[in-house]
């Protein structure tokens, strides 16, 4: 008598099997909030992704607007998030994530999760943890307090990203 398993995998059984993914990639949008976070989303595109598309809010030269790709292009905000399954914000303690407000009310408004991922590598004092992660705790359905970039990597891959 053959198990369960030895079954499942004989040759007879192999017409049953279904011969496509069980599921569509998850278009995640990863937005950097601050330069050392901007630095981390950059490593992190370099790798093979799902559906994640990389973005950056760091305003500067490379990216004048408020949202813009990481190779400074200048992206629609509402386009973006709208197309996105959901959102994952990226942040190091310490930095400003004011500006995350504006992205939640967006997701907010989509029903889009926002995640919100806070890289703490040296283990700051409270009051400049609390800096950033205060904004965060307002708008993310899930906040995450990492210890080191590698964290993030992880987040992103059971994320489906």
């Amino acid at each position: 008598m053959l198990s369960q398993s030895a079954r499942a995998t004989a040759a007879e059984e192999a017409r049953y099997r279904v011969d496509y993914p069980n599921a569509t990639p998850r278009r995640i949008r990863i937005i950097a909030l601050d330069r050392s976070a901007e630095g981390v989303v950059r490593r992190l595109a370099r790798g093979a992704w799902n559906g994640a598309s990389f973005m950056t809010a760091v305003r500067g030269e490379a990216a004048p607007d408020w949202l813009g790709s990481l190779a400074g292009d200048a992206l629609n905000l509402l386009e973006q998030i709208s197309a996105a399954d959901a959102v994952v914000t990226v942040s190091t303690a310490g930095e400003s994530a004011e500006d995350v407000a504006i992205i939640a009310e967006v997701c907010h408004s989509r029903r889009i999760m926002l995640t919100a991922l806070v890289i703490d590598p040296d283990a700051l004092p409270d009051a400049q943890l609390l800096r950033t992660v205060t904004p965060l705790r307002a708008c993310a359905s899930m906040l995450v307090v990492a210890k080191g970039e590698e964290y993030v990597e992880a987040m992103l891959t059971a994320l489906r990203a």
